[in-house]
């Protein structure tokens, strides 16, 4: 089995984490939004414009409690996930709740673990910072993202929002406690 693994992005990694942005949207959000807008959102200048984000969000992201980790196999960076405090979402107090702001896998090393290794690591930093509630947005229609995130205890919340993408595009909250569970009492 390869090396794998999941750790802190480096401002190195920001070009391959806007590549596997770039292919996972075109593979896995083609029959989810709109022609024109995914081909806005994964052309050749909004890669750039990825990259150029990514560096930052690792160089100097808004808080010290936002991050950007990569999941590797054999030193090679094959998915990464980002999320920080629940700050858009007045519902949900960012001391206590974050958001999974993105988590995605390379479609070539989908369904080899990756995705539950960034999840498992997003949490355990979350609840190293202080978090007890974790929460994301999902594509109403993203089947695959959905049934990933219900597998490990995800739920909708009830809120859904439009986008305006040339065409409306819904999205649902999804969210979980992702408090340490207690380990049992003491006779």
């Amino acid at each position: 089995m390869a090396d794998v693994g999941v750790r802190p992005a480096r401002r190195a990694d920001a070009a391959a984490v806007a590549d596997i942005q770039v292919r996972t949207w075109r593979q896995g959000y083609r029959d989810l939004l709109p022609v024109a807008a995914l081909a806005e959102l994964t052309g050749a200048e909004a890669q750039e414009t990825w990259r150029d984000r990514w560096a930052d969000a690792v160089s100097s992201p808004p808080s010290p409690r936002h991050r950007l980790l990569v999941a590797v196999a054999s030193d090679l960076v094959v998915g990464f996930a980002s999320h920080g405090p629940a700050d858009d979402d007045p519902d949900h107090d960012p001391a206590h709740s974050a958001e999974l702001l993105t988590m995605l896998v390379d479609p070539l090393h989908q369904r080899a673990g990756h995705g539950s290794r960034l999840l498992a690591a997003t949490v355990d930093t979350l609840r190293e910072d202080g978090f007890d509630t974790l929460i994301t947005w999902a594509f109403e229609e993203d089947n695959v993202m959905r049934g990933f995130l219900g597998s490990a205890g995800w739920a909708p919340d009830g809120l859904a929002r439009t986008l305006d993408m040339g065409e409306p595009v819904r999205q649902i909250r999804l969210h979980t406690d992702i408090r340490p569970a207690e380990t049992g009492t003491e006779t």
